[in-house]
Parts: structure tokens; C-alpha cells; sequence
């Protein structure tokens, strides 16, 4: 069987339990990283995911906003909860867990989206944002022959022209900035991390894994972008199998404006 990675910015996990307990029934992932939880840690439906069969829960989460929870269905060894910026936000989380034989450090992320104004000397919103991603160059794909590292999460930008519905139309448009999508490549170059999504998918095929919710029919304008990454140490990254992308999640009763990503590897 595959070792198999989820991510998926939930936008509230107790709102969305419902889908959440329904995509690990009928999916199954090894792990699911969820983003933005929007919940604390002493009311994480905990218990709901245990009776799923994911037993293994670590989570950074706070009163309405941000939040980022780790379920597994293997032990987990919980390394880090960072506070990037020192904001006081929960934005992070990384674990250890054991996969193919390896010991798989695995990053959860979710970046600050930045506000609506992409202009940092104005807009202490994007100002953070840029300055989480520089700090992120902190986080690298660090691996040896028995260990790995997986990096997943909403990491809130699009940095390939084949990432969004329209490269043109959303230039200064926040999440698809020169600044925002240099700053992240650059970051992931530095960082020795693999896009395993493109590696998988190249462009010029598009890949959508967010849809805003002011659209009226999402599915018919399909003026999508790819928020959500998957990344993995180099060496793994030859062991990919399959990259899933759940659009039908989207479709869902009271969905997340994110869907889940799936990603599978030769090993277990």
C-alpha cells in the first residue's frame, strides 16, 4: 500500500467536521494536514477523529482564526510548533513519523494570506506575509538515507503563470504578486524543496486547488488558483506516485473554498 499525504485548508474544523470524517471514510490518507482550524486546542473535536482510526493528533489552534492540526493513523512525534514572526499565531506545525523504512519530518503550514492591498509600506497585512515566507528559508528539505521531509500546507500564493485562471488579470492581485511568487520559489530553491505537484502535473496544465466563494457558480467560471503545495526532500521525491486534487470537494454541502490534496508514494 501507498504512504499517502493529505492537505487541506478546512476554513473551521468543527463547522466542516461532517466533510472532514467523510473524506478520511471514503480516502483513507495515512496523514491529513489541516489549515486553518480556527479552533483551540481544548475544543479540537479530537474524539471524532479517533473513531475515524486516526488516533495520532497534533495540534496548534486558537480562539476563531488560523489553527493547524495534524491527524494520523501512525504514532506521531511532535518536534516544533514555530511562531513565525513572533505574532503570537498558530501557523505551524511538524512532526515524525515513521514511512518506508524512513523517519519523515513533515512541516504544516499555513501562510498569512496577506490582506487585499499588495503593497507592504501601506499594508501591515502583506508586510507579514512577506516576512513569514523569508522567514520560512529557515525551514529546509534536510534529509540523509533514513530519514525525509515532506512540507504541506496553504501556503496562500500561486507562483506559476499555469497556477492561476489568469496570469495577466492577476498580477497585482494579492496571492500571485512578482514578489510573492519570486519570494516563494526562491525561498523553495533554497530550501532544496521539491514541487511535487508540478513535478507530477508540469505546466502549461493548469492546477486549481482554491475557488473563491464570491463566485456564484465556482465550477462554471472556474477562476481558480493553486494556494495549496505539496513539497518533499529530493529524495523522495522519485518515489511520488500520484498527486490528487479533490475538486469535487468543492462542490460538497457548505464546503471549504480549499480542497483536499492527496499525495502517494511507493513506499509504505
Amino acid at each position: 500500500m501507498p504512504f499517502t499525504v493529505a492537505t487541506w485548508n478546512i476554513n473551521s474544523v468543527r463547522l466542516r467536521l461532517p466533510l472532514v470524517t467523510r473524506f478520511l471514510a471514503e480516502f483513507q490518507p495515512d496523514v491529513l494536514c489541516l489549515q486553518e482550524t480556527k479552533c483551540p486546542d481544548e475544543l479540537f473535536p479530537a474524539e471524532a477523529f479517533r473513531a475515524a482510526g486516526y488516533g495520532n493528533i497534533a495540534i496548534s489552534g486558537q480562539k476563531g482564526y488560523h489553527g493547524v492540526a495534524t491527524l494520523s493513523r501512525r504514532p506521531l512525534e511532535l518536534v516544533e510548533k514555530r511562531d513565525f514572526c513572533a505574532k503570537g499565531d498558530c501557523r505551524h506545525l511538524s512532526v515524525k513519523l515513521d514511512a518506508g523504512g524512513r523517519k519523515v519530518l513533515l512541516h504544516n503550514f499555513y501562510v498569512p494570506a496577506g490582506g487585499d492591498e499588495p503593497d507592504p509600506a501601506i499594508n501591515p497585512k502583506f508586510r507579514h506575509k512577506l516576512d513569514f515566507v523569508e522567514e520560512m528559508r529557515g525551514i529546509r528539505g534536510l534529509h540523509d538515507g533514513e530519514s525525509a521531509s515532506v512540507l504541506v500546507g496553504d501556503l496562500n500564493i500561486a507562483p506559476l503563470e499555469a497556477d492561476v485562471w489568469s496570469h495577466k488579470q492577476l498580477l497585482n492581485v494579492v496571492s500571485h504578486t512578482p514578489v510573492e511568487t519570486e519570494g516563494l520559489e526562491s525561498m523553495r530553491l533554497g530550501g532544496e524543496w521539491r514541487d511535487l505537484m508540478r513535478e507530477h502535473t508540469p505546466p502549461p496544465e493548469r492546477i486549481y486547488t482554491w475557488w473563491s466563494y464570491r463566485a456564484q457558480d465556482w465550477a462554471a467560471s472556474d477562476r481558480g488558483r493553486r494556494l495549496d503545495h505539496v513539497w518533499s526532500s529530493a529524495n523522495i521525491a522519485p518515489d511520488l506516485k500520484d498527486i490528487t486534487v479533490l475538486r469535487e470537494a468543492r462542490g460538497w454541502e457548505r464546503p471549504s473554498d480549499h480542497v483536499p490534496v492527496i499525495a502517494s508514494f511507493g513506499f509504505d
